[in-house]
């Protein structure tokens, strides 16, 4: 196996960076990246003896500062105030592994040499990567326009042996950690700060991490709601391949295709039906869940361009000699698909809180809240209740970041995309479908039980078995949030190959 991914130009995909997380690959530049960093920073460095004129970032001041000449003996303090200045992030800290894949997309974004950096400075964030030594990083403060200043700021501070760290399962400061390590800090040339700091990585970075974590749980929303079917008694026909060619969704007739895989070679679909139809949260399945994978593969689309792109500004050509102000950093395609990747996926949960609903309903000869003697036993009566409610906070979280926008830097920065909010909130979305998911296993795993002698699939089995390692059956009532987190720690903990997660 190689244990080693070269940043090159070569087009990053989900399943190059899922294996890059979960194999825990180390990074180091191609000979094709080196030559075009450094080949920028000496266009650059040439530009800056022979040109007197401002050229915003690298000898002006930033926003609406942009027309303050800076002298040349102040550039590198400019750069290192910039990040300083800009370092105002407020919040709860950033998740460690979401950290890491900013480092990761920042390298990524700087590699293509158009940013003017250093070869100096992508190598000390190369090692910061290698080597788990990972800046605090605020969630509040972007406006996802200009980049994801507040946050980059936060990821650049260690360079210049400022800010904290994460470094061997302790926060640090970052001057002492590089004074442990003996490295410098690196001393930042004209333009470096801005290149550093404009960017979408916090946004991307987020995206990315969410995509994934959305396709394994599209998958297991299919495989869990495969289980709610048998253990309904529910049926077959509507998952049937006809049905779905004639209104042929991709996501659609994916969705059908594996839920009949799933169910193959179940005693219980095969029995005899006494309910000539199912309730939609059964029967329209692949129409719901298959929407929310057609709305995945746009999002998909829409952030393998981002970080395959520079993001920072201004931009370096050199083949064209010229240096462009653009707004490569304003995040209105991320905050979009953020948005739309909410609501997507909040669906996923409504629809399976319905299920749980129907299963605990006392309907098709399972017992009311699924336990022996109810009344007694409370049964699974709160936990549709705890479903209930996160549906109901998603529904607020899937309110779109990306249709608001305040005016900032004095009029110069008017319009902005709100997209690290979108990124934020689905954070905090995804995880609750992950809740309300792993409390429908719950309920189905205890439904299907009432269904012995017979059984469902051979593969459903299979999964039950393990999962009823961590989570019993229950007889009579119990602490449930015990075994919700149980629940929740099994889907977490559930690997799916590349070639099915992305298929």
């Amino acid at each position: 196996m190689n244990t080693v991914h070269k940043i090159s130009s070569e087009t990053l995909d989900l399943s190059t960076i899922n294996d890059i997380i979960f194999q825990q690959k180390k990074i180091e530049l191609s000979t094709e990246a080196i030559s075009k960093i450094s080949k920028c920073r000496e266009y650059l460095n040439s530009k800056m003896q022979e040109q007197g004129d401002p050229i915003y970032g690298i000898n002006t001041g930033f926003g609406s500062l942009c027309n303050v000449k800076i002298s040349k003996d102040k550039l590198t303090q400019l750069q290192e105030n910039l990040v300083m200045s800009h370092a105002c992030g407020i919040g709860d800290q950033v998740p460690k592994g979401i950290v890491k894949l900013m480092l990761f997309l920042k390298i990524q974004s700087l590699s293509y040499g158009h940013s003017g950096v250093q070869v100096e400075t992508v190598e000390r964030l190369i090692y910061f990567y290698n080597n788990d030594i990972l800046p605090l990083v605020y969630t509040q403060g972007s406006l996802g326009a200009s980049g994801d200043l507040a946050p980059l700021a936060h990821l650049a501070l260690p360079l210049i042996g400022k800010g904290e760290v994460y470094y061997n399962g302790e926060v640090c400061n970052a001057e002492s950690v590089l004074k442990e390590l003996q490295l410098n800090p690196i001393k930042l040339q004209s333009k470096e700060g801005l290149a550093l700091l404009n960017g979408t990585q916090f946004m991307s970075a987020y995206g990315i991490h969410l995509i994934l974590k959305s396709y394994k749980l599209s998958y297991m929303a299919d495989l869990i709601s495969s289980i709610s079917i048998d253990a309904f008694d529910g049926r077959i026909e509507p998952f049937n391949e006809l049905v779905h060619l004639v209104r042929p969704h991709n996501g659609q007739i994916k969705t059908a295709e594996r839920i009949r895989g799933f169910l193959e070679g179940s005693e219980l679909i095969d029995q005899e039906k006494t309910d000539v139809q199912d309730p939609y949260s059964f029967r329209c399945i692949p129409q719901v869940h298959g929407a929310t994978k057609d709305t995945l593969a746009f999002v998909e689309r829409t952030f393998k361009t981002e970080i395959n792109s520079v993001t920072d500004n201004p931009n370096v050509f050199i083949a064209e000699d010229k240096i462009i102000s653009g707004g490569n950093f304003h995040g209105q395609p991320l905050a979009l698909a953020l948005d739309y990747l909410k609501i997507a996926m909040a669906e996923l949960g409504n629809i399976s809180e319905r299920r749980i609903y129907q299963l605990v309903s006392g309907l098709r000869g399972l017992p009311t809240f699924l336990v022996d003697n109810p009344g007694l036993n409370s049964g699974f009566m709160i936990p549709q209740y705890t479903a209930a409610s996160i549906v109901s906070a998603n529904k607020q979280l899937a309110t779109p970041a990306s249709i608001d926008s305040i005016v900032s830097s004095n009029g110069q920065e008017d319009h902005v995309s709100m997209g690290a909010n979108a990124a934020t909130q689905a954070y905090t979305l995804i995880q609750n479908v992950e809740r309300i998911l792993a409390i429908e296993l719950l309920n189905a795993s205890q439904a299907l039980n009432f269904r012995k002698p017979k059984l469902s699939s051979p593969l459903i089995n299979s999964l039950l078995n393990s999962y009823r390692n961590q989570v019993p059956f229950v007889k009579e009532d119990r602490i449930f949030h015990d075994m919700i987190k149980s629940s929740i720690l099994f889907i977490e903990d559930f690997r799916i190959d590349n070639d099915l997660l992305f298929d």
